[in-house]
């Protein structure tokens, strides 16, 4: 397999005085993980990261306001050729 990690996690967080780089910085600190995206401004910021523990990127973006259009794809799978 190419890349160890397994799931590809996508999300908004929407709320108040949010920092990319506190985010980035958190990440950086607290997770397992590579090719994390965590742009947008202090109202809206757009996540991306692989890991083989999506909960727990779910669990803490939840700590900084609103998450929605949330997805986590099994990136296994795609490269088996399967719906990730």
């Amino acid at each position: 397999m190419e890349n160890e990690y397994r799931y590809d996690t996508q999300l908004l967080i929407e709320g108040e005085n949010l920092s990319e780089e506190a985010i980035s910085h958190y990440f950086n600190q607290h997770f397992n993980g590579d090719c994390l995206l965590a742009v947008g401004d202090e109202n809206l910021i757009k996540i991306h990261f692989h890991t083989n523990q999506p909960w727990e990127i779910l669990e803490y973006c939840s700590t900084l306001g609103e998450i929605f259009d949330i997805v986590v794809e099994d990136m296994f799978r795609q490269s088996k050729g399967l719906k990730g």
